[in-house]
């Protein structure tokens, strides 16, 4: 196809073609400025719906349609970065959550070394803990560890028990093994969005004992998003911050495959994430 307005029309055709993430390359993530990874782990989370490994196929199948402009930021993200997808973390032991938590981190060690920065589809939120104990501390952060801007619903600052449903890396405790590790700095770190539903009163205890910036979603909808995106601002600018939420997160009409869909979430994701200062 010679004319690029046929070529872009085709190309937004989720149907066609052959799916990668948002119509990139498939190639390493050597030379590349972001690295999509598609991270297809469901053994962190063992509770009643174990399909989320199915997300990263899911995307590529429809993403294409997103290959768009960024009109608030007046921005053609695929011209001014160089990205690629580098393809699904292996998992010969899909079942195995500890072994699949360090072949993340394998995985996403050599996309550290190469020195792109990974946005990642999961998956359950176990992954993040295999991700950062490659990226804090590493090359990406220069050697800092990383500040969490974290959207969700639930901690995951789990420390009443040593695993969840056996898991012990799971999607529950990466928030507190991370900064025993020393790979997150929770004192500059935001939880944004909490709300349960609880086991017990004391269940925001461990993020404050760690020094997890805590903002629940009653109180984030008490003080309004710009009175939130200014607290962003004074604890994390100039850090290397990584940005993780969990499904739950958004309203329940959109948490169609989240194990734990929860009630008065964020109503307005996309406003947060075009009012925070790490968006651009």
């Amino acid at each position: 196809m010679a004319d690029e307005h046929l070529e872009s029309m085709m190309e937004n055709l989720y149907w066609w073609g052959i799916p990668t993430m948002f119509r990139c390359p498939n190639e390493g993530p050597e030379g590349q400025d972001i690295a999509l990874v598609g991270v297809p782990h469901s053994a962190g989370n063992g509770t009643t719906q174990r399909d989320q490994h199915l997300g990263p196929r899911a995307l590529r199948d429809v993403s294409a349609v997103g290959r768009r402009m960024h009109m608030e930021f007046e921005l053609n993200p695929w011209k001014a970065a160089k990205i690629a997808d580098v393809g699904d973390v292996p998992f010969p032991r899909a079942n195995d959550n500890e072994a699949c938590i360090e072949e993340i981190t394998r995985f996403y060690t050599k996309i550290d070394e190469a020195g792109a920065r990974p946005v990642s589809i999961g998956g359950d939120h176990s992954i993040t803990g295999g991700i950062v104990q490659a990226i804090g501390c590493g090359n990406i952060t220069g050697g800092e560890p990383v500040c969490f801007l974290h959207l969700d619903a639930h901690t995951d600052v789990f420390t009443k028990v040593d695993h969840f449903l056996g898991a012990k890396k799971s999607a529950a405790h990466w928030g507190a093994y991370l900064a025993d590790q020393g790979k997150v700095d929770p004192t500059h770190s935001m939880q944004i969005g909490l709300r349960g539903h609880a086991r017990t009163l004391d269940w925001l205890e461990p993020s404050y004992e760690y020094g997890y910036n805590v903002v629940t979603m009653k109180e984030f909808r008490k003080r309004g998003i710009e009175d939130v995106v200014a607290q962003i601002k004074d604890v994390m600018q100039g850090r290397p911050v990584y940005i993780t939420f969990d499904l739950d997160c958004r309203q329940s009409p959109q948490q169609c495959r989240t194990s734990k869909p929860g009630k008065k979430a964020l109503i307005s994701m996309k406003r947060l994430a075009c009012s925070m200062p790490y968006a651009g």
